[in-house]
Parts: structure tokens; C-alpha cells; sequence
């Protein structure tokens, strides 16, 4: 709850909504890049809340999702103030990258640094500009390049302000997330103030259950915050994910896969096969422990060892 609230040198005042533009930097052509922000502001006082996404060039789908908040005006609050972000991190978006251009990755580089590589000026500019005046936030997520994550949400579950929050989201999966170093997650937990990750997808391409159940999952922890009367009903139980662990191939061939993301396992469970692709083998692949499918890799040519199904153990 800031009464001061700046950002950029530029202040928003309660009942003002506003788009404010960070100057990053430029590109070597002498375009600027800016980070374009989303302020919108209740003149009744409440929580501010983040919504972001494009922290990695390539994960459209959290992209889609704050857009989507912000065509309908589902980001201005009854009470308090949201923050959107629908892209971080342009050079990566333009470069259909997950990093930016120097290879760096946005989320290992916090607190970061003005004078730093660039990767770590995006985050130095997220953690002075933004971090400050929020209460909460959730950062949108898509899987890397081939992994389909099924919709769900990570973090440190043993808060009871970040699993009240995870709860409220609605997710199928609740996934228990240690805080990395260097992650805005972790920067946030610093300071004491909430910060949930949320995961669909696959990176560049568009999925609308991971979509639909982004937008819906923003609108109930808004409700659960207070900052609106009505929003989706979830779709499923929540199942709380202690830890989880890869089915690695192993063999190199063709995989074809059994199962689907959101599906339970059991142990001994048959969840794929690896084939030579001249014919000369087939290897069944089993599942050791039972479990969730919170994601599973697309790629059909694999080598041995790859990461193929990530299971989650309640």
C-alpha cells in the first residue's frame, strides 16, 4: 500500500491509470528499447499487485495472458494497484530468444546492476523500479523450448502468505519451489513479499488451456486479494507437488509418448517407447514411482539420457 507511487520518475496517482516507458537502452541501429509498464490504480487503498510476463524472450504464452488482462480491463482494481508487465525482456522477445543478446539469463542475474551486462540492467530496473512498491506479484511462465508444462504453479510453499496466494490461483498443481539465487523470486522472498510463478505451455507456441487457466488464475487471486467481486471457479483440486523428478530415455531413437501432461502414473505404468528408426529395436519405457505428469518433452528424436516426463510426487 505506497502513497508515493513513482516509477521512472513519473507519478501515478490513486484513481490514474498509465502506461509508463522504462528506457533500457538501444539497439545498435540507435533504437530505443523501452520496457513498456501498465499502471492502474484504485482511489481506494489496497494491495498492489504484479502481473508479468517475457522475463525469457521465447514464453508467449504469459505474454498472451497479461495482454489478455489488459484488453479487457480485468487489471484495474476496486481496491489498491496493479502493476502489468506483458514483456520484460524485448530483446529476447524480438529474437524469439529465452535470453537476451548476450546470452545472459534475466532470471539468474538479480539484484543486478546499472553499469552490468544487459541482463543484469533489466533486472537492476525491475528491482529498483517495481519490487519496491509492490505487496505480491505473479511472474507468467511458459515451458522451455519442447517442454509442455502442464498449467500450475511454483513456489515456496512452506509461506503461508505465498500458499494462501498459490491456493487462490487455482491450479491443478501446486509445485514446492526452493528459492534459486539470482532469480527475482528469490529477491523478492528477501524482502518478504510473495512472489508465485506460474507455468504452461510450451515456448513459442500459443496453448489456450495454459492461457485460459493463466487468466482465470490472475482473476481469482485478484478476488482473493480483494481487488474484484467475481472470478472463475476452479477447474480442479488442488494437488500439492513436494518434489519431482525426469524419466531420462535410455536409449537414443525414436520416442513416442503414452501419456499426457495433468495425468497420474503408477509405478510400473508403461509411458512410452524409444524405436530404432530402421526398424532394428523397441524399448518400453515404465515409470518407477507414482505420480503426476506435470510435463513431458515433444520432441521425438532423443538421445540417451534426454528428459523426457517430469513427475511430480504429492
Amino acid at each position: 500500500m505506497i502513497s508515493n507511487f513513482i516509477i521512472a520518475g513519473e507519478k501515478v496517482e490513486p484513481g490514474q491509470s498509465k502506461q509508463i516507458d522504462i528506457r533500457l537502452s538501444r539497439l545498435p541501429t540507435r533504437t530505443p528499447i523501452d520496457i513498456p509498464v501498465m499502471v492502474s490504480r484504485s482511489k481506494r487503498e489496497g494491495p498492489t499487485l504484479l502481473l508479468m510476463a517475457g522475463m525469457h524472450g521465447d514464453e508467449i504464452n504469459g505474454v498472451e495472458i497479461v495482454r489478455r488482462l489488459l484488453v479487457n480491463g480485468f487489471n484495474q482494481p476496486l481496491i489498491g494497484s496493479t502493476i502489468c508487465i506483458p514483456i520484460l525482456n524485448i530483446h529476447g522477445f524480438l529474437n524469439f530468444s529465452r535470453q537476451v543478446p548476450d546470452g545472459k539469463d534475466v532470471n539468474r542475474s538479480f539484484p543486478g546492476s546499472k553499469l552490468g551486462s544487459l541482463a543484469s540492467q533489466i533486472a537492476y530496473n525491475l528491482r529498483s523500479e517495481i519490487l519496491p512498491i509492490i505487496d505480491c506479484g505473479l511472474d507468467f511462465h511458459t515451458g522451455g523450448s519442447r517442454i509442455n508444462n502442464y498449467p500450475q504453479v511454483r513456489g515456496d510453499m512452506s509461506s503461508e502468505e505465498t500458499l494462501s496466494i498459490a491456493k487462490a490461483f487455482g491450479c491443478k498443481y501446486l509445485m514446492d519451489a526452493g528459492l534459486r539465487e539470482k532469480s527475482f523470486r528469490r529477491e523478492a522472498g528477501k524482502l518478504n513479499k510473495p512472489l508465485l510463478i506460474f507455468e504452461g505451455g510450451e515456448s513459442l507456441r500459443l496453448r489456450k488451456n495454459a492461457i485460459d487457466e493463466g487468466v482465470n488464475g490472475a482473476l481469482r487471486v485478484m478476488k482473493h486479494l480483494g481487488m474484484r467481486e467475481e472470478a472463475p471457479k476452479p477447474q480442479n483440486e488442488a494437488i500439492r507437488i513436494a518434489s519431482s523428478f525426469w524419466i531420462r530415455s535410455s536409449a537414443a531413437g525414436l520416442y513416442h509418448s503414452l501419456v499426457r501432461p495433468g495425468e497420474r502414473v503408477v509405478k510400473g505404468q508403461e509411458i512410452g517407447v524409444i524405436s530404432g528408426p530402421f526398424g532394428d529395436f523397441q524399448r518400453k519405457m515404465v515409470s518407477k514411482e507414482a505420480g503426476h505428469v506435470v510435463a513431458v518433452n515433444n520432441i521425438p528424436v532423443v538421445n540417451k539420457g534426454d528428459a523426457l516426463i517430469h513427475v511430480g510426487l504429492e
